[in-house]
C-alpha cells in the first residue's frame, strides 16, 4: 500500500470519527440553545412580575402619602390659625389703645355674612364667616365638657373669647375649646360699671379677628339649647342683632333714673334689658366706639341702678333701634322672687324641662331676604345651670339638643 493509499485511508477514519462527534455537539448545543431562551424568558417573566409587584405595592403607598400629606397641610393650617388668634390675645394694650384701635377698623356691610357660605373680603380674599362666643366668668368655666361637645367638628366658624378675675388659675387641657382663649382681663364686681367694662372688652378683642362677623355674651351658667349648626344658622341669617329692651315704668325700671342724665339721656328713652346679648360686627362696633353715652351712665348709674342692664339697652334703643330685634335669645327664668334668676341643679334636668324652654314660645324671624317668618326657635341659650347640672345635660344632650356622644 502506497503512502496515498495509507493518508486516504487515515482521512476516512477521522471522518468516520467526527461525524458522531460533530452530531453529538450539534445535538448538545441545541439543548444548551433551548437552555439558554429559557432561562432568558424565565428572567424576562420574573423580572415583569416584580416591578408588576413593585408597582401594585406603591400605588397604596403613594395615595397614603398623599393623604397624609393632605391631613398635614390641613393640620397645619388650623393650626397656625390657632396660633394666630392666640397671639391676638397676648398683647398688652390698654382699655383705651385697644378700642382706638377698633374704632380705627372700618365697619362691613351688614350683608356681608352668610350662613354655611365664604364671604368675600375687601381685598378678594375669601374667608369664612364666624361666630364669637364670649364668655363672662369670675372663675373658672363648670359646664365647659358640654360646650367642647358641642363645638366639637366646627372648627374654623366660631372663635372663643374668656374673660376672668385676674388672679384665677386656669386648668384647661390642650384639648379643650378653651385653651389659651382667655382675655388681657380686670377685676369686676357685681352691680358696678365694672361689669360693662368687661363686656366691651371681650367685644373690643373679638373684633380683632376681622372674621367674627356675630357675638353672643355668655356668662358661666349658659347652655345651648341646639346643636352648632343650628345655632350658627340661626345667628348669621339675619342682619338684626338680638337686645332686649322695653320700658318698665316699676321703680325697678324707670325708677333708676337719674334726672342729671338730662339733657342726653331722656327718661322716655330710658330702656330695660337682659345683659346677655347678641350682636352683629356693625352694631359691636358702634358700642365700642361710644364714649358720650357710656361715660353719662359711668357717671350717673349707681345701685340701685345697675349699668349693665340699661346702658346697652338705652344706647341701642336711642341710636340704633332698626338694628335690634329687640328681644334676648338667652332664656333665664325670673318667676321666683328676688334680685336673681332662679338656678337650676340635677334634678331640673329633664327632657320635658328642657323641650319646654326651646319651644314654648312663637316670635318672628327676619331673615336676610327680608323674609318674615314665625319661628318656634326664640331662644338659642339658658341660664343659670349648675356645676352638677353637668352629668345629665351630657347625657341626654344627643337626644334632645343634638350633640355629643
Amino acid at each position: 500500500m502506497g503512502i496515498t493509499d495509507q493518508k486516504s485511508k487515515k482521512e476516512e477514519e477521522h471522518l468516520l470519527i467526527s461525524k458522531p462527534v460533530r452530531l453529538i455537539l450539534l445535538h448538545n448545543g441545541s439543548h444548551v440553545l433551548r437552555s439558554l431562551f429559557f432561562i432568558i424568558g424565565f428572567s424576562i417573566g420574573l423580572f415583569l412580575c416584580l416591578q408588576l409587584k413593585a408597582f401594585h405595592m406603591s400605588a397604596p403607598k403613594t395615595h397614603q402619602t398623599l393623604w397624609s400629606t393632605l391631613l398635614f397641610n390641613h393640620s397645619t393650617t388650623m393650626e397656625i390659625k390657632r396660633e394666630s388668634q392666640t397671639r391676638l390675645l397676648q398683647h398688652n394694650m390698654t382699655d383705651q389703645e385697644l378700642f382706638s384701635k377698633i374704632s380705627s377698623l372700618s365697619s362691613p356691610s351688614s350683608s356681608s355674612s352668610s350662613s354655611w357660605f365664604w364671604r368675600r373680603h375687601n381685598n378678594d380674599e375669601k374667608i369664612v364667616v364666624k361666630v364669637a362666643f364670649m364668655f363672662l366668668t369670675g372663675g373658672g368655666l363648670p359646664l365647659a365638657d358640654l360646650w367642647d361637645k358641642f363645638f366639637e367638628g366646627h372648627e374654623g366658624f366660631y372663635s372663643i373669647y374668656v374673660h376672668t378675675n385676674p388672679s384665677f388659675q386656669e386648668h384647661y387641657p390642650e384639648t379643650s375649646v378653651f385653651y389659651s382663649r382667655r382675655i388681657p382681663s380686670q377685676a369686676v364686681y357685681w352691680g358696678t360699671s365694672t361689669m360693662v367694662d368687661a363686656e366691651r372688652r371681650l367685644l373690643a378683642n373679638a373684633l380683632l379677628d376681622e372674621s367674627n362677623q356675630r357675638f353672643v355674651l355668655l356668662s358661666d351658667s349658659c347652655i345651648p339649647l341646639f346643636n352648632f349648626t343650628t345655632i350658627y344658622d340661626y345667628l348669621t341669617g339675619t342682619n338684626l342683632s338680638y337686645i332686649g329692651s322695653f320700658d318698665d315704668p316699676r321703680t325697678p325700671g324707670r325708677g333708676r333714673y337719674n334726672p342729671k342724665m338730662y339733657p342726653q339721656i331722656n327718661i322716655t328713652h330710658w330702656r330695660k334689658g337682659s345683659q346677655w346679648f347678641e350682636t352683629t360686627r356693625e352694631l359691636a362696633l358702634h358700642i365700642i366706639e361710644d364714649t358720650v353715652y357710656y361715660k353719662i351712665f359711668d357717671q350717673y348709674c349707681k345701685p340701685p341702678c345697675y349699668m349693665d342692664e340699661h346702658y346697652i339697652p338705652t344706647f341701642v334703643h336711642m341710636l340704633h333701634g332698626e338694628m335690634s330685634a329687640n328681644r334676648s335669645l338667652t332664656w333665664v327664668d325670673w318667676s321666683r322672687a328676688g334680685p336673681h334668676p332662679a338656678r337650676f341643679i340635677w334634678p331640673d334636668v329633664t327632657d320635658e324641662f328642657l323641650n319646654r324652654i326651646r319651644f314654648t314660645d312663637k316670635c318672628p324671624y327676619y331673615g336676610k331676604d327680608s323674609e318674615n317668618i314665625t319661628s318656634s326657635k326664640c331662644v338659642l341659650f339658658a341660664r343659670k345651670f349648675t356645676k352638677e347640672t353637668l352629668e345629665p345635660l351630657l347625657r341626654i344632650s344627643p337626644l334632645v339638643l343634638g350633640f355629643g356622644p
